[in-house]
């Protein structure tokens, strides 16, 4: 009986100093881990961000060729009528 109470505690003793050692393997695993994770998804973010600057860009590139080409035309609209007027006020009778 003491030979069988001595085995258990022993076993228990082990099986107590081991755990540290075993935690702190798993939460160095766990901690580099976490790190590429954290690197990966920072990558990702940047892709993101690179994909949402480009879209902009073309938006913005596609709005202001629409809007000069609207602007040179009412000003050529413009320019037009003006001539008209001019020459309609120099006409001789």
């Amino acid at each position: 009986m003491i030979k069988n109470h001595w085995i258990a505690t022993s076993t228990l003793v082990l099986a107590l100093a081991a755990m540290p050692l075993a935690a702190t393997a798993q939460s160095d695993q766990g901690a580099k881990q976490d790190m590429k994770d954290a690197g990966n998804a920072t990558k990702e973010a940047g892709k993101d961000v690179g994909r949402a600057t480009k879209k902009t860009t073309k938006k913005s590139a596609h709005a202001v060729k629409k809007n000069s080409k609207k602007a040179a035309h009412k000003t050529a609209q413009k320019t037009k009528e003006g001539a008209e007027k001019v020459e309609e006020k120099t006409r001789p009778n």
